[in-house]
């Protein structure tokens, strides 16, 4: 049994907290995301490599590290919205079988 994702989003926290401001959890993700990218960047600066991997022109190294930068920062924010999901998808798993629990203690008791 699934739920769409406007009822994932209308529903309440299981952990009983309030639910933070979505657009604060959008700066967060992407706050992380340019910092790995960025660490990244750096990991992998030409100037170690003396301009000798592929690319021969500062040129293309720019772009080489423009578009590896901007593709990074957009699969890190992926995976962390995805990962969001899933620990929320964890959560009302866990809620279902303490409530599945406490309903089989209610009955044997009875």
């Amino acid at each position: 049994m699934g739920l769409s994702s406007d009822k994932l989003n209308d529903a309440k926290p299981v952990t009983g907290r309030t639910a933070p401001d979505p657009r604060v959890q959008r700066a967060i993700r992407l706050t992380l995301a340019v910092l790995g990218s960025v660490g990244s960047l750096f990991l992998a600066w030409p100037y170690w490599r003396d301009f000798s991997y592929w690319a021969e022109s500062q040129t293309m190294w720019l772009i080489y590290f423009i578009a590896g930068f901007v593709l990074a920062i957009y699969v890190l924010c992926t995976f962390l919205g995805n990962l969001r999901t899933l620990f929320e998808h964890d959560a009302i798993e866990r809620a279902d079988m303490a409530n599945l629990a406490k309903a089989d203690d209610q009955e044997d008791r009875s």
